[in-house]
């Protein structure tokens, strides 16, 4: 899956729209984001690691990174 399937599916999930979204992120930072942006962050892959943690937060949701097996 992709961040950008990820956060759609958590959008969805919690009848949160991307306008919305973008409203909850430029309370939370200061800075603004549109609808426009994070869509745009999402098709091109280029959002951030703290936007993506930022947004998994105020959906409710906890980002982490969980080992599946030994790397060696």
């Amino acid at each position: 899956m992709s961040v950008r399937t990820d956060i759609k599916t958590l959008l969805a999930e919690n009848d949160v729209s991307i306008t919305k979204l973008a409203e909850m992120v430029s309370e939370k930072t200061g800075k603004h984001y549109s609808q426009s942006n994070i869509s745009q962050k999402l098709m091109r892959n280029t959002l951030k690691y703290e936007e993506a943690k930022l947004i998994g937060e105020l959906l409710g949701y906890e980002l982490k990174f969980i080992r599946i097996k030994s790397y060696m």
